[in-house]
C-alpha cells in the first residue's frame, strides 16, 4: 500500500525567499517521485528533521531514494534538472561508500542545494534490518514516500548520534596529553617564522582534533550529557556563558606571528581551565562513591 506524508504544515517549512523555494523543490521532487515507477521510498534526512539541529534559509535538502534498479537509476543523471537548473554536482557511486548507496549533490541556479542519496531495494532492506539504526538515520529522518511498506520496520531515530559523548578517563588523558604536546611544535614553528606549519597545527591538529572535543565535553559536563553541539561546534556559542565565549574567540589569529603567539597562550589557559575543572568533576565523583562504598560498609 502507498504512503505519502503530508508536508503542508510540517515544523520545519518556514516561510521566506530561500524557504519557499526549498519547499516547492521537496513538493515538486514528491510529484516527480510518486509518478516514477522507479522510486519505490522517498525519506528526508538530517537539519530539517533533526530537533537538535538548527535550521535556516540556508538549509539544504537530504533525500534519499531508494529505487528499483539502481545502476539504471545512475546511468543517466539527467534527472535532477527536473526541480531547476544545476550549476554544480557532485558524483560519487556505490564504491565511495562500501556498496551501500550513492550519491549526486546538486547545487542549483536558484541557490538551492539538494543532497540525493539513492539505494536499492535490498541495500536500504540491509540498513533497515541491522541491530543499529544508521547514524544518517539516527540524527533524525521522516518517510515522505513508501509504495511498498519497506520502511515499516525501521527503527525510531534516538538522537543518540547527536549527543555529545562522555569521555572515558583514557580518552580525557590522551587528548589532553596530545594537546600539550602538539602546543610545542606550534611555538617552534612561530620561533622559526614558520607561518604554514604553524596554522596547520594551530587549526587542523590543535583546534579540530583536540579544542573542539575539549570544549564539546565542557558543554556535556555542564548538561548532564544530554545535549548536542552539532557539527564542527555550530553550536558552541548557544551552550557557552559570554566570558567564555570570549575566551575561546581569543584563540583565533590572523597571520601576524605576535597574533598567534597571543592565540597559542590563550589556547593554553582555556586548555588548563576546561581540564582542570573536568577532572575536578571526576575526583569529586570518585570521592562521593568512596563514601557511598563506606556507607554500605
Amino acid at each position: 500500500m502507498q504512503k505519502k506524508a503530508t508536508l503542508q504544515n510540517e515544523p520545519w517549512i518556514r516561510f521566506s525567499t530561500m524557504e519557499n523555494k526549498r519547499e516547492t523543490q521537496l513538493m515538486e521532487i514528491m510529484d516527480w517521485a510518486t509518478s516514477n515507477d522507479d522510486i519505490r521510498a522517498v525519506l528526508l534526512t538530517s537539519s530539517l528533521v533533526n530537533p537538535y539541529a538548527p535550521v535556516d534559509q540556508f538549509s539544504d535538502l537530504d533525500i534519499e531514494f531508494v529505487v528499483s534498479n539502481l545502476q539504471q537509476f545512475l546511468s543517466d543523471d539527467s534527472w535532477v534538472e527536473n526541480f531547476g537548473k544545476k550549476i554544480a554536482m557532485i558524483v560519487e557511486n556505490e564504491e565511495a561508500f562500501e556498496g551501500k548507496h550513492a550519491m549526486r549533490m546538486v547545487f542549483y541556479e536558484d541557490y538551492t542545494k539538494v543532497d540525493y542519496k539513492i539505494y536499492s531495494v535490498d541495500k536500504f532492506l540491509e540498513e533497515v534490518n541491522n541491530e543499529e539504526l544508521q547514524e544518517d538515520w539516527d540524527v533524525g529522518y521522516k518517510v515522505l514516500l513508501d509504495k511498498d511498506d519497506i520502511t515499516k520496520n525501521m527503527k525510531p531515530p534516538t538522537y543518540n548520534a547527536v549527543m555529545v559523548k562522555k569521555p572515558t578517563k583514557q580518552e580525557f588523558t590522551t587528548l589532553f596529553n596530545d594537546f600539550w604536546w602538539d602546543m610545542t611544535y606550534v611555538a617552534k614553528c612561530l620561533w622559526r617564522d614558520d607561518l604554514f606549519y604553524a596554522k596547520f597545527m594551530l587549526e587542523d591538529n590543535m583546534r579540530t582534533q583536540y579544542f573542539q572535543k575539549m570544549v564539546e565535553w565542557h558543554i556535556g559536563l555542564e548538561h548532564n550529557w544530554n545535549v548536542s553541539t552539532n557539527k564542527k561546534g555550530r553550536l558552541f556559542k548557544k551552550y557557552l556563558s559570554p566570558k567564555m565565549w570570549k575566551k575561546i574567540e581569543a584563540t583565533f589569529s590572523g597571520s601576524d606571528i605576535q597574533d598567534n603567539w597571543r592565540a597559542l597562550f590563550a589556547y593554553a589557559d582555556i586548555g588548563t581551565e576546561l581540564g582542570t575543572a573536568m577532572s575536578q568533576n571526576w575526583a569529586m565523583h570518585i570521592l562521593q562513591n568512596l563514601i557511598l562504598k563506606s556507607e554500605t560498609i
